[in-house]
């Protein structure tokens, strides 16, 4: 491996390099994956949970979804602040301090008495859960090599449709076994990974790029040793030099980041609307009104599936084609699947438009995680992030 700077130290990039992507990366997709599988069944639950919330507490429908309104505002929120927050003081006791928040009021959500006291809990679960999201994914992009950093990246964001299917199927079990109260049930699965992953997230070390970024050396270097020992990789003899960053405080909108913050949040924003446009509201629309066989939940679990390949193909083409041409190709499907959604009235043709939205926006998203975070450096990362996730 080189030694940069005369034979002072070692790049961070060359330390990742060497350190590879073996069984510390695998750990930490793993763990990171649970709570992103947890986020991503709180986001979907909001269409699921909505006609039984209704049921119980004698609600219209559109009343009843104002549990996503306070949920999703929840998120706007948690995710600007707790980015922020991740900047200056540190990855890993946000991302602690945002699961147990997401376990806590989630938990607390299953045993709601009325519908005042479920639209605070589900917002300040959305708070927790928008804080978890972007730190999850500043951090993960920290430990990893830039040759494979997109793929793992996608990868992660893979277990969002792992979270999908669960919920579709905890859904699905809880009507046909005519649960009375269905949404306490969905709430306490969602609670479940969460839960498990306060555990698991006590093992995962600080980011090794913040502290490097905040002088604290000597922890980066104990950070990086213990990367290299569990992928089996020889120790460092040089300390590791931190990455250059901007002189004096640079945000997201300062000049060198504006063009890029502007175009990647109006991605973010549109591919969005898309995405919780149908995802939030075709739930409970096509389980008790769809077409023929579009109705009920069995559909929706495959809906759910048809997201895996979506992040398959992505995950494969972010290192093969590149960031922006995946993007761009998972874009131009996206737009051909809403638009016939849109038109048409055909059973046979809107199964098809539903199941290629399904498998483009999730990819495409797929895409955008792997390319936003490496838009801007450490000291900014987990904000651009942050901001890039208030598009919810």
């Amino acid at each position: 491996m080189a030694v940069t700077a005369a034979g002072q130290g070692y790049a961070v990039e060359e330390v990742l390099e060497r350190a590879g992507t073996g069984r510390f990366q695998r750990r930490l997709l793993g763990i990171f994956g649970l709570v992103w599988a947890a986020d991503a069944m709180q986001v979907i639950a909001v269409g699921f949970t909505a006609p039984s919330i209704a049921a119980s507490f004698g609600l219209s429908l559109p009343q009843a979804l104002q549990t996503g309104t306070a949920f999703f505002f929840g998120m706007l929120i948690g995710a600007y602040v707790f980015g922020r927050l991740a900047d200056r003081y540190g990855r890993r006791r946000i991302l602690l301090f945002t699961v147990a928040l997401d376990a806590l009021f989630s938990l607390a959500s299953v045993f709601a008495p009325d519908f005042a006291v479920l639209l605070i809990l589900r917002f300040i679960v959305g708070l927790a859960v928008g804080g978890t999201l972007p730190v999850d994914y500043a951090m993960m992009a920290e430990f990893l090599p830039a040759r494979s950093r997109g793929r793992w990246l996608v990868m992660l964001e893979g277990f969002w449709a792992v979270g999908t299917v669960a919920v579709a199927i905890v859904a699905w079990a809880a009507h046909a076994y005519g649960v009375a109260e269905a949404w306490r049930i969905i709430f306490l699965a969602t609670a479940i990974p969460a839960i498990l992953g306060i555990g698991l997230r006590l093992w995962i070390p600080e980011s090794p790029r913040y502290l490097l970024s905040n002088g604290r050396a000597q922890e980066a270097q104990a950070v990086f040793d213990k990367v290299l020992e569990v992928n089996r990789r020889p120790r460092l003899d040089k300390p590791v030099l931190p990455d250059p960053q901007p002189a004096g405080h640079v945000g997201i909108f300062a000049a060198p980041y504006m063009r890029r913050t502007a175009c990647i949040l109006a991605i973010w924003l549109l591919v969005s609307t898309a995405y919780y446009g149908v995802f939030t509201w075709l739930p409970g629309r096509l389980a008790g009104e769809g077409l023929g066989f579009l109705r009920g939940y069995g559909f929706l679990i495959v809906v759910a599936l048809a997201q895996i390949p979506g992040y398959a193909l992505a995950a494969y083409g972010v290192e093969r084609w590149g960031r922006r041409e995946t993007l761009i190709g998972f874009l131009l499907l996206s737009c051909i699947g809403c638009f016939v959604f849109a038109i048409s009235l055909e059973p046979v043709i809107v199964t098809g438009a539903i199941l290629m939205m399904s498998f483009s926006l999730l990819g495409t998203w797929g895409a955008l995680y792997a390319w936003t975070p490496e838009l801007y450096p450490t000291s900014i990362r987990a904000t651009g992030m942050g901001l890039s996730l208030i598009h919810i």
